[in-house]
């Protein structure tokens, strides 16, 4: 006897367990290729927050130099967050965007001294992930990304920083979905890596895009991903 036969949906989980091994066979790879990576040395975590609003729309050259000025100009944070806007305005102008830097990083400084009494965020070290990442992003001008790079290169905590290299890279190799945005993606993979991976994964993933994965003619045949790329399979 027939009857109507109904489409069985299937479970998200396995294309997600999938994900999660082929993730992990591009940590492996990135690291075989490039190595375990070694940033700058660390910041104590209110420098992170400036020197990263600072590098928002920059590169890092730019960014370096402004928060140099910046630092030499005014010997304390208390010292910028007092000042006239138009000096710490003029102090940050190589990172460019000046005019929106400037007023936003004191009013962070101001926000942060309003709510805790004094311009110190070591306190979030002992503070859950989450917990720590939302106290940082109910501050203008503190987004994702910035949060995550604090947490994670200033204060150690497992946070997966999401930049624009990060999210093209890992949207070519089919890592994330594809409409997930940058924003959203911070989450996604502290889900999908295992916490110990972030940091050599965030910073190998910005190398590779920088250097292979270009946003415009990529290298793919040089790529020692491309056995893993959805894009590359796709040509």
């Amino acid at each position: 006897m027939g009857g109507v036969k109904h489409k069985v949906e299937k479970s998200p989980e396995p294309s997600r367990r999938v994900a999660a091994r082929r993730a992990e066979r591009v940590y492996a790879a990135l690291l075989q290729e490039y190595g375990q990576p070694v940033w700058r040395k660390p910041l104590p975590a209110l420098d992170e927050l400036v020197s990263t609003i600072l590098s928002q729309n920059t590169n890092d050259i730019n960014r370096d130099r402004a928060f140099e000025l910046l630092r030499a100009r005014f010997p304390t944070w208390e010292a910028v967050r007092d000042a006239p806007e138009a000096e710490v305005i003029e102090a940050i102008r190589p990172a460019g965007l000046a005019n929106q830097k400037g007023p936003r990083i004191q009013q962070v400084l101001r926000a942060i001294t309003q709510e805790r009494g004094a311009l110190d965020l070591e306190f979030l070290r002992d503070l859950p992930v989450d917990q720590a990442r939302a106290w940082l992003t109910r501050f203008k001008g503190v987004g994702p990304k910035t949060a995550a790079i604090v947490l994670l290169f200033s204060l150690g905590l497992p946070a997966f920083p999401v930049d624009t290299h990060v999210h093209r890279v890992t949207g070519r190799l089919g890592l994330r979905p594809d409409r997930l945005s940058a924003d959203d993606s911070h989450a996604y993979f502290e889900g999908l890596l295992p916490p110990e991976t972030y940091y050599a994964a965030h910073l190998n993933l910005i190398r590779h895009g920088r250097e292979v994965c270009h946003a415009l003619r990529p290298e793919c045949e040089r790529c020692v991903l491309r056995g893993l790329c959805v894009y590359y399979k796709s040509k």
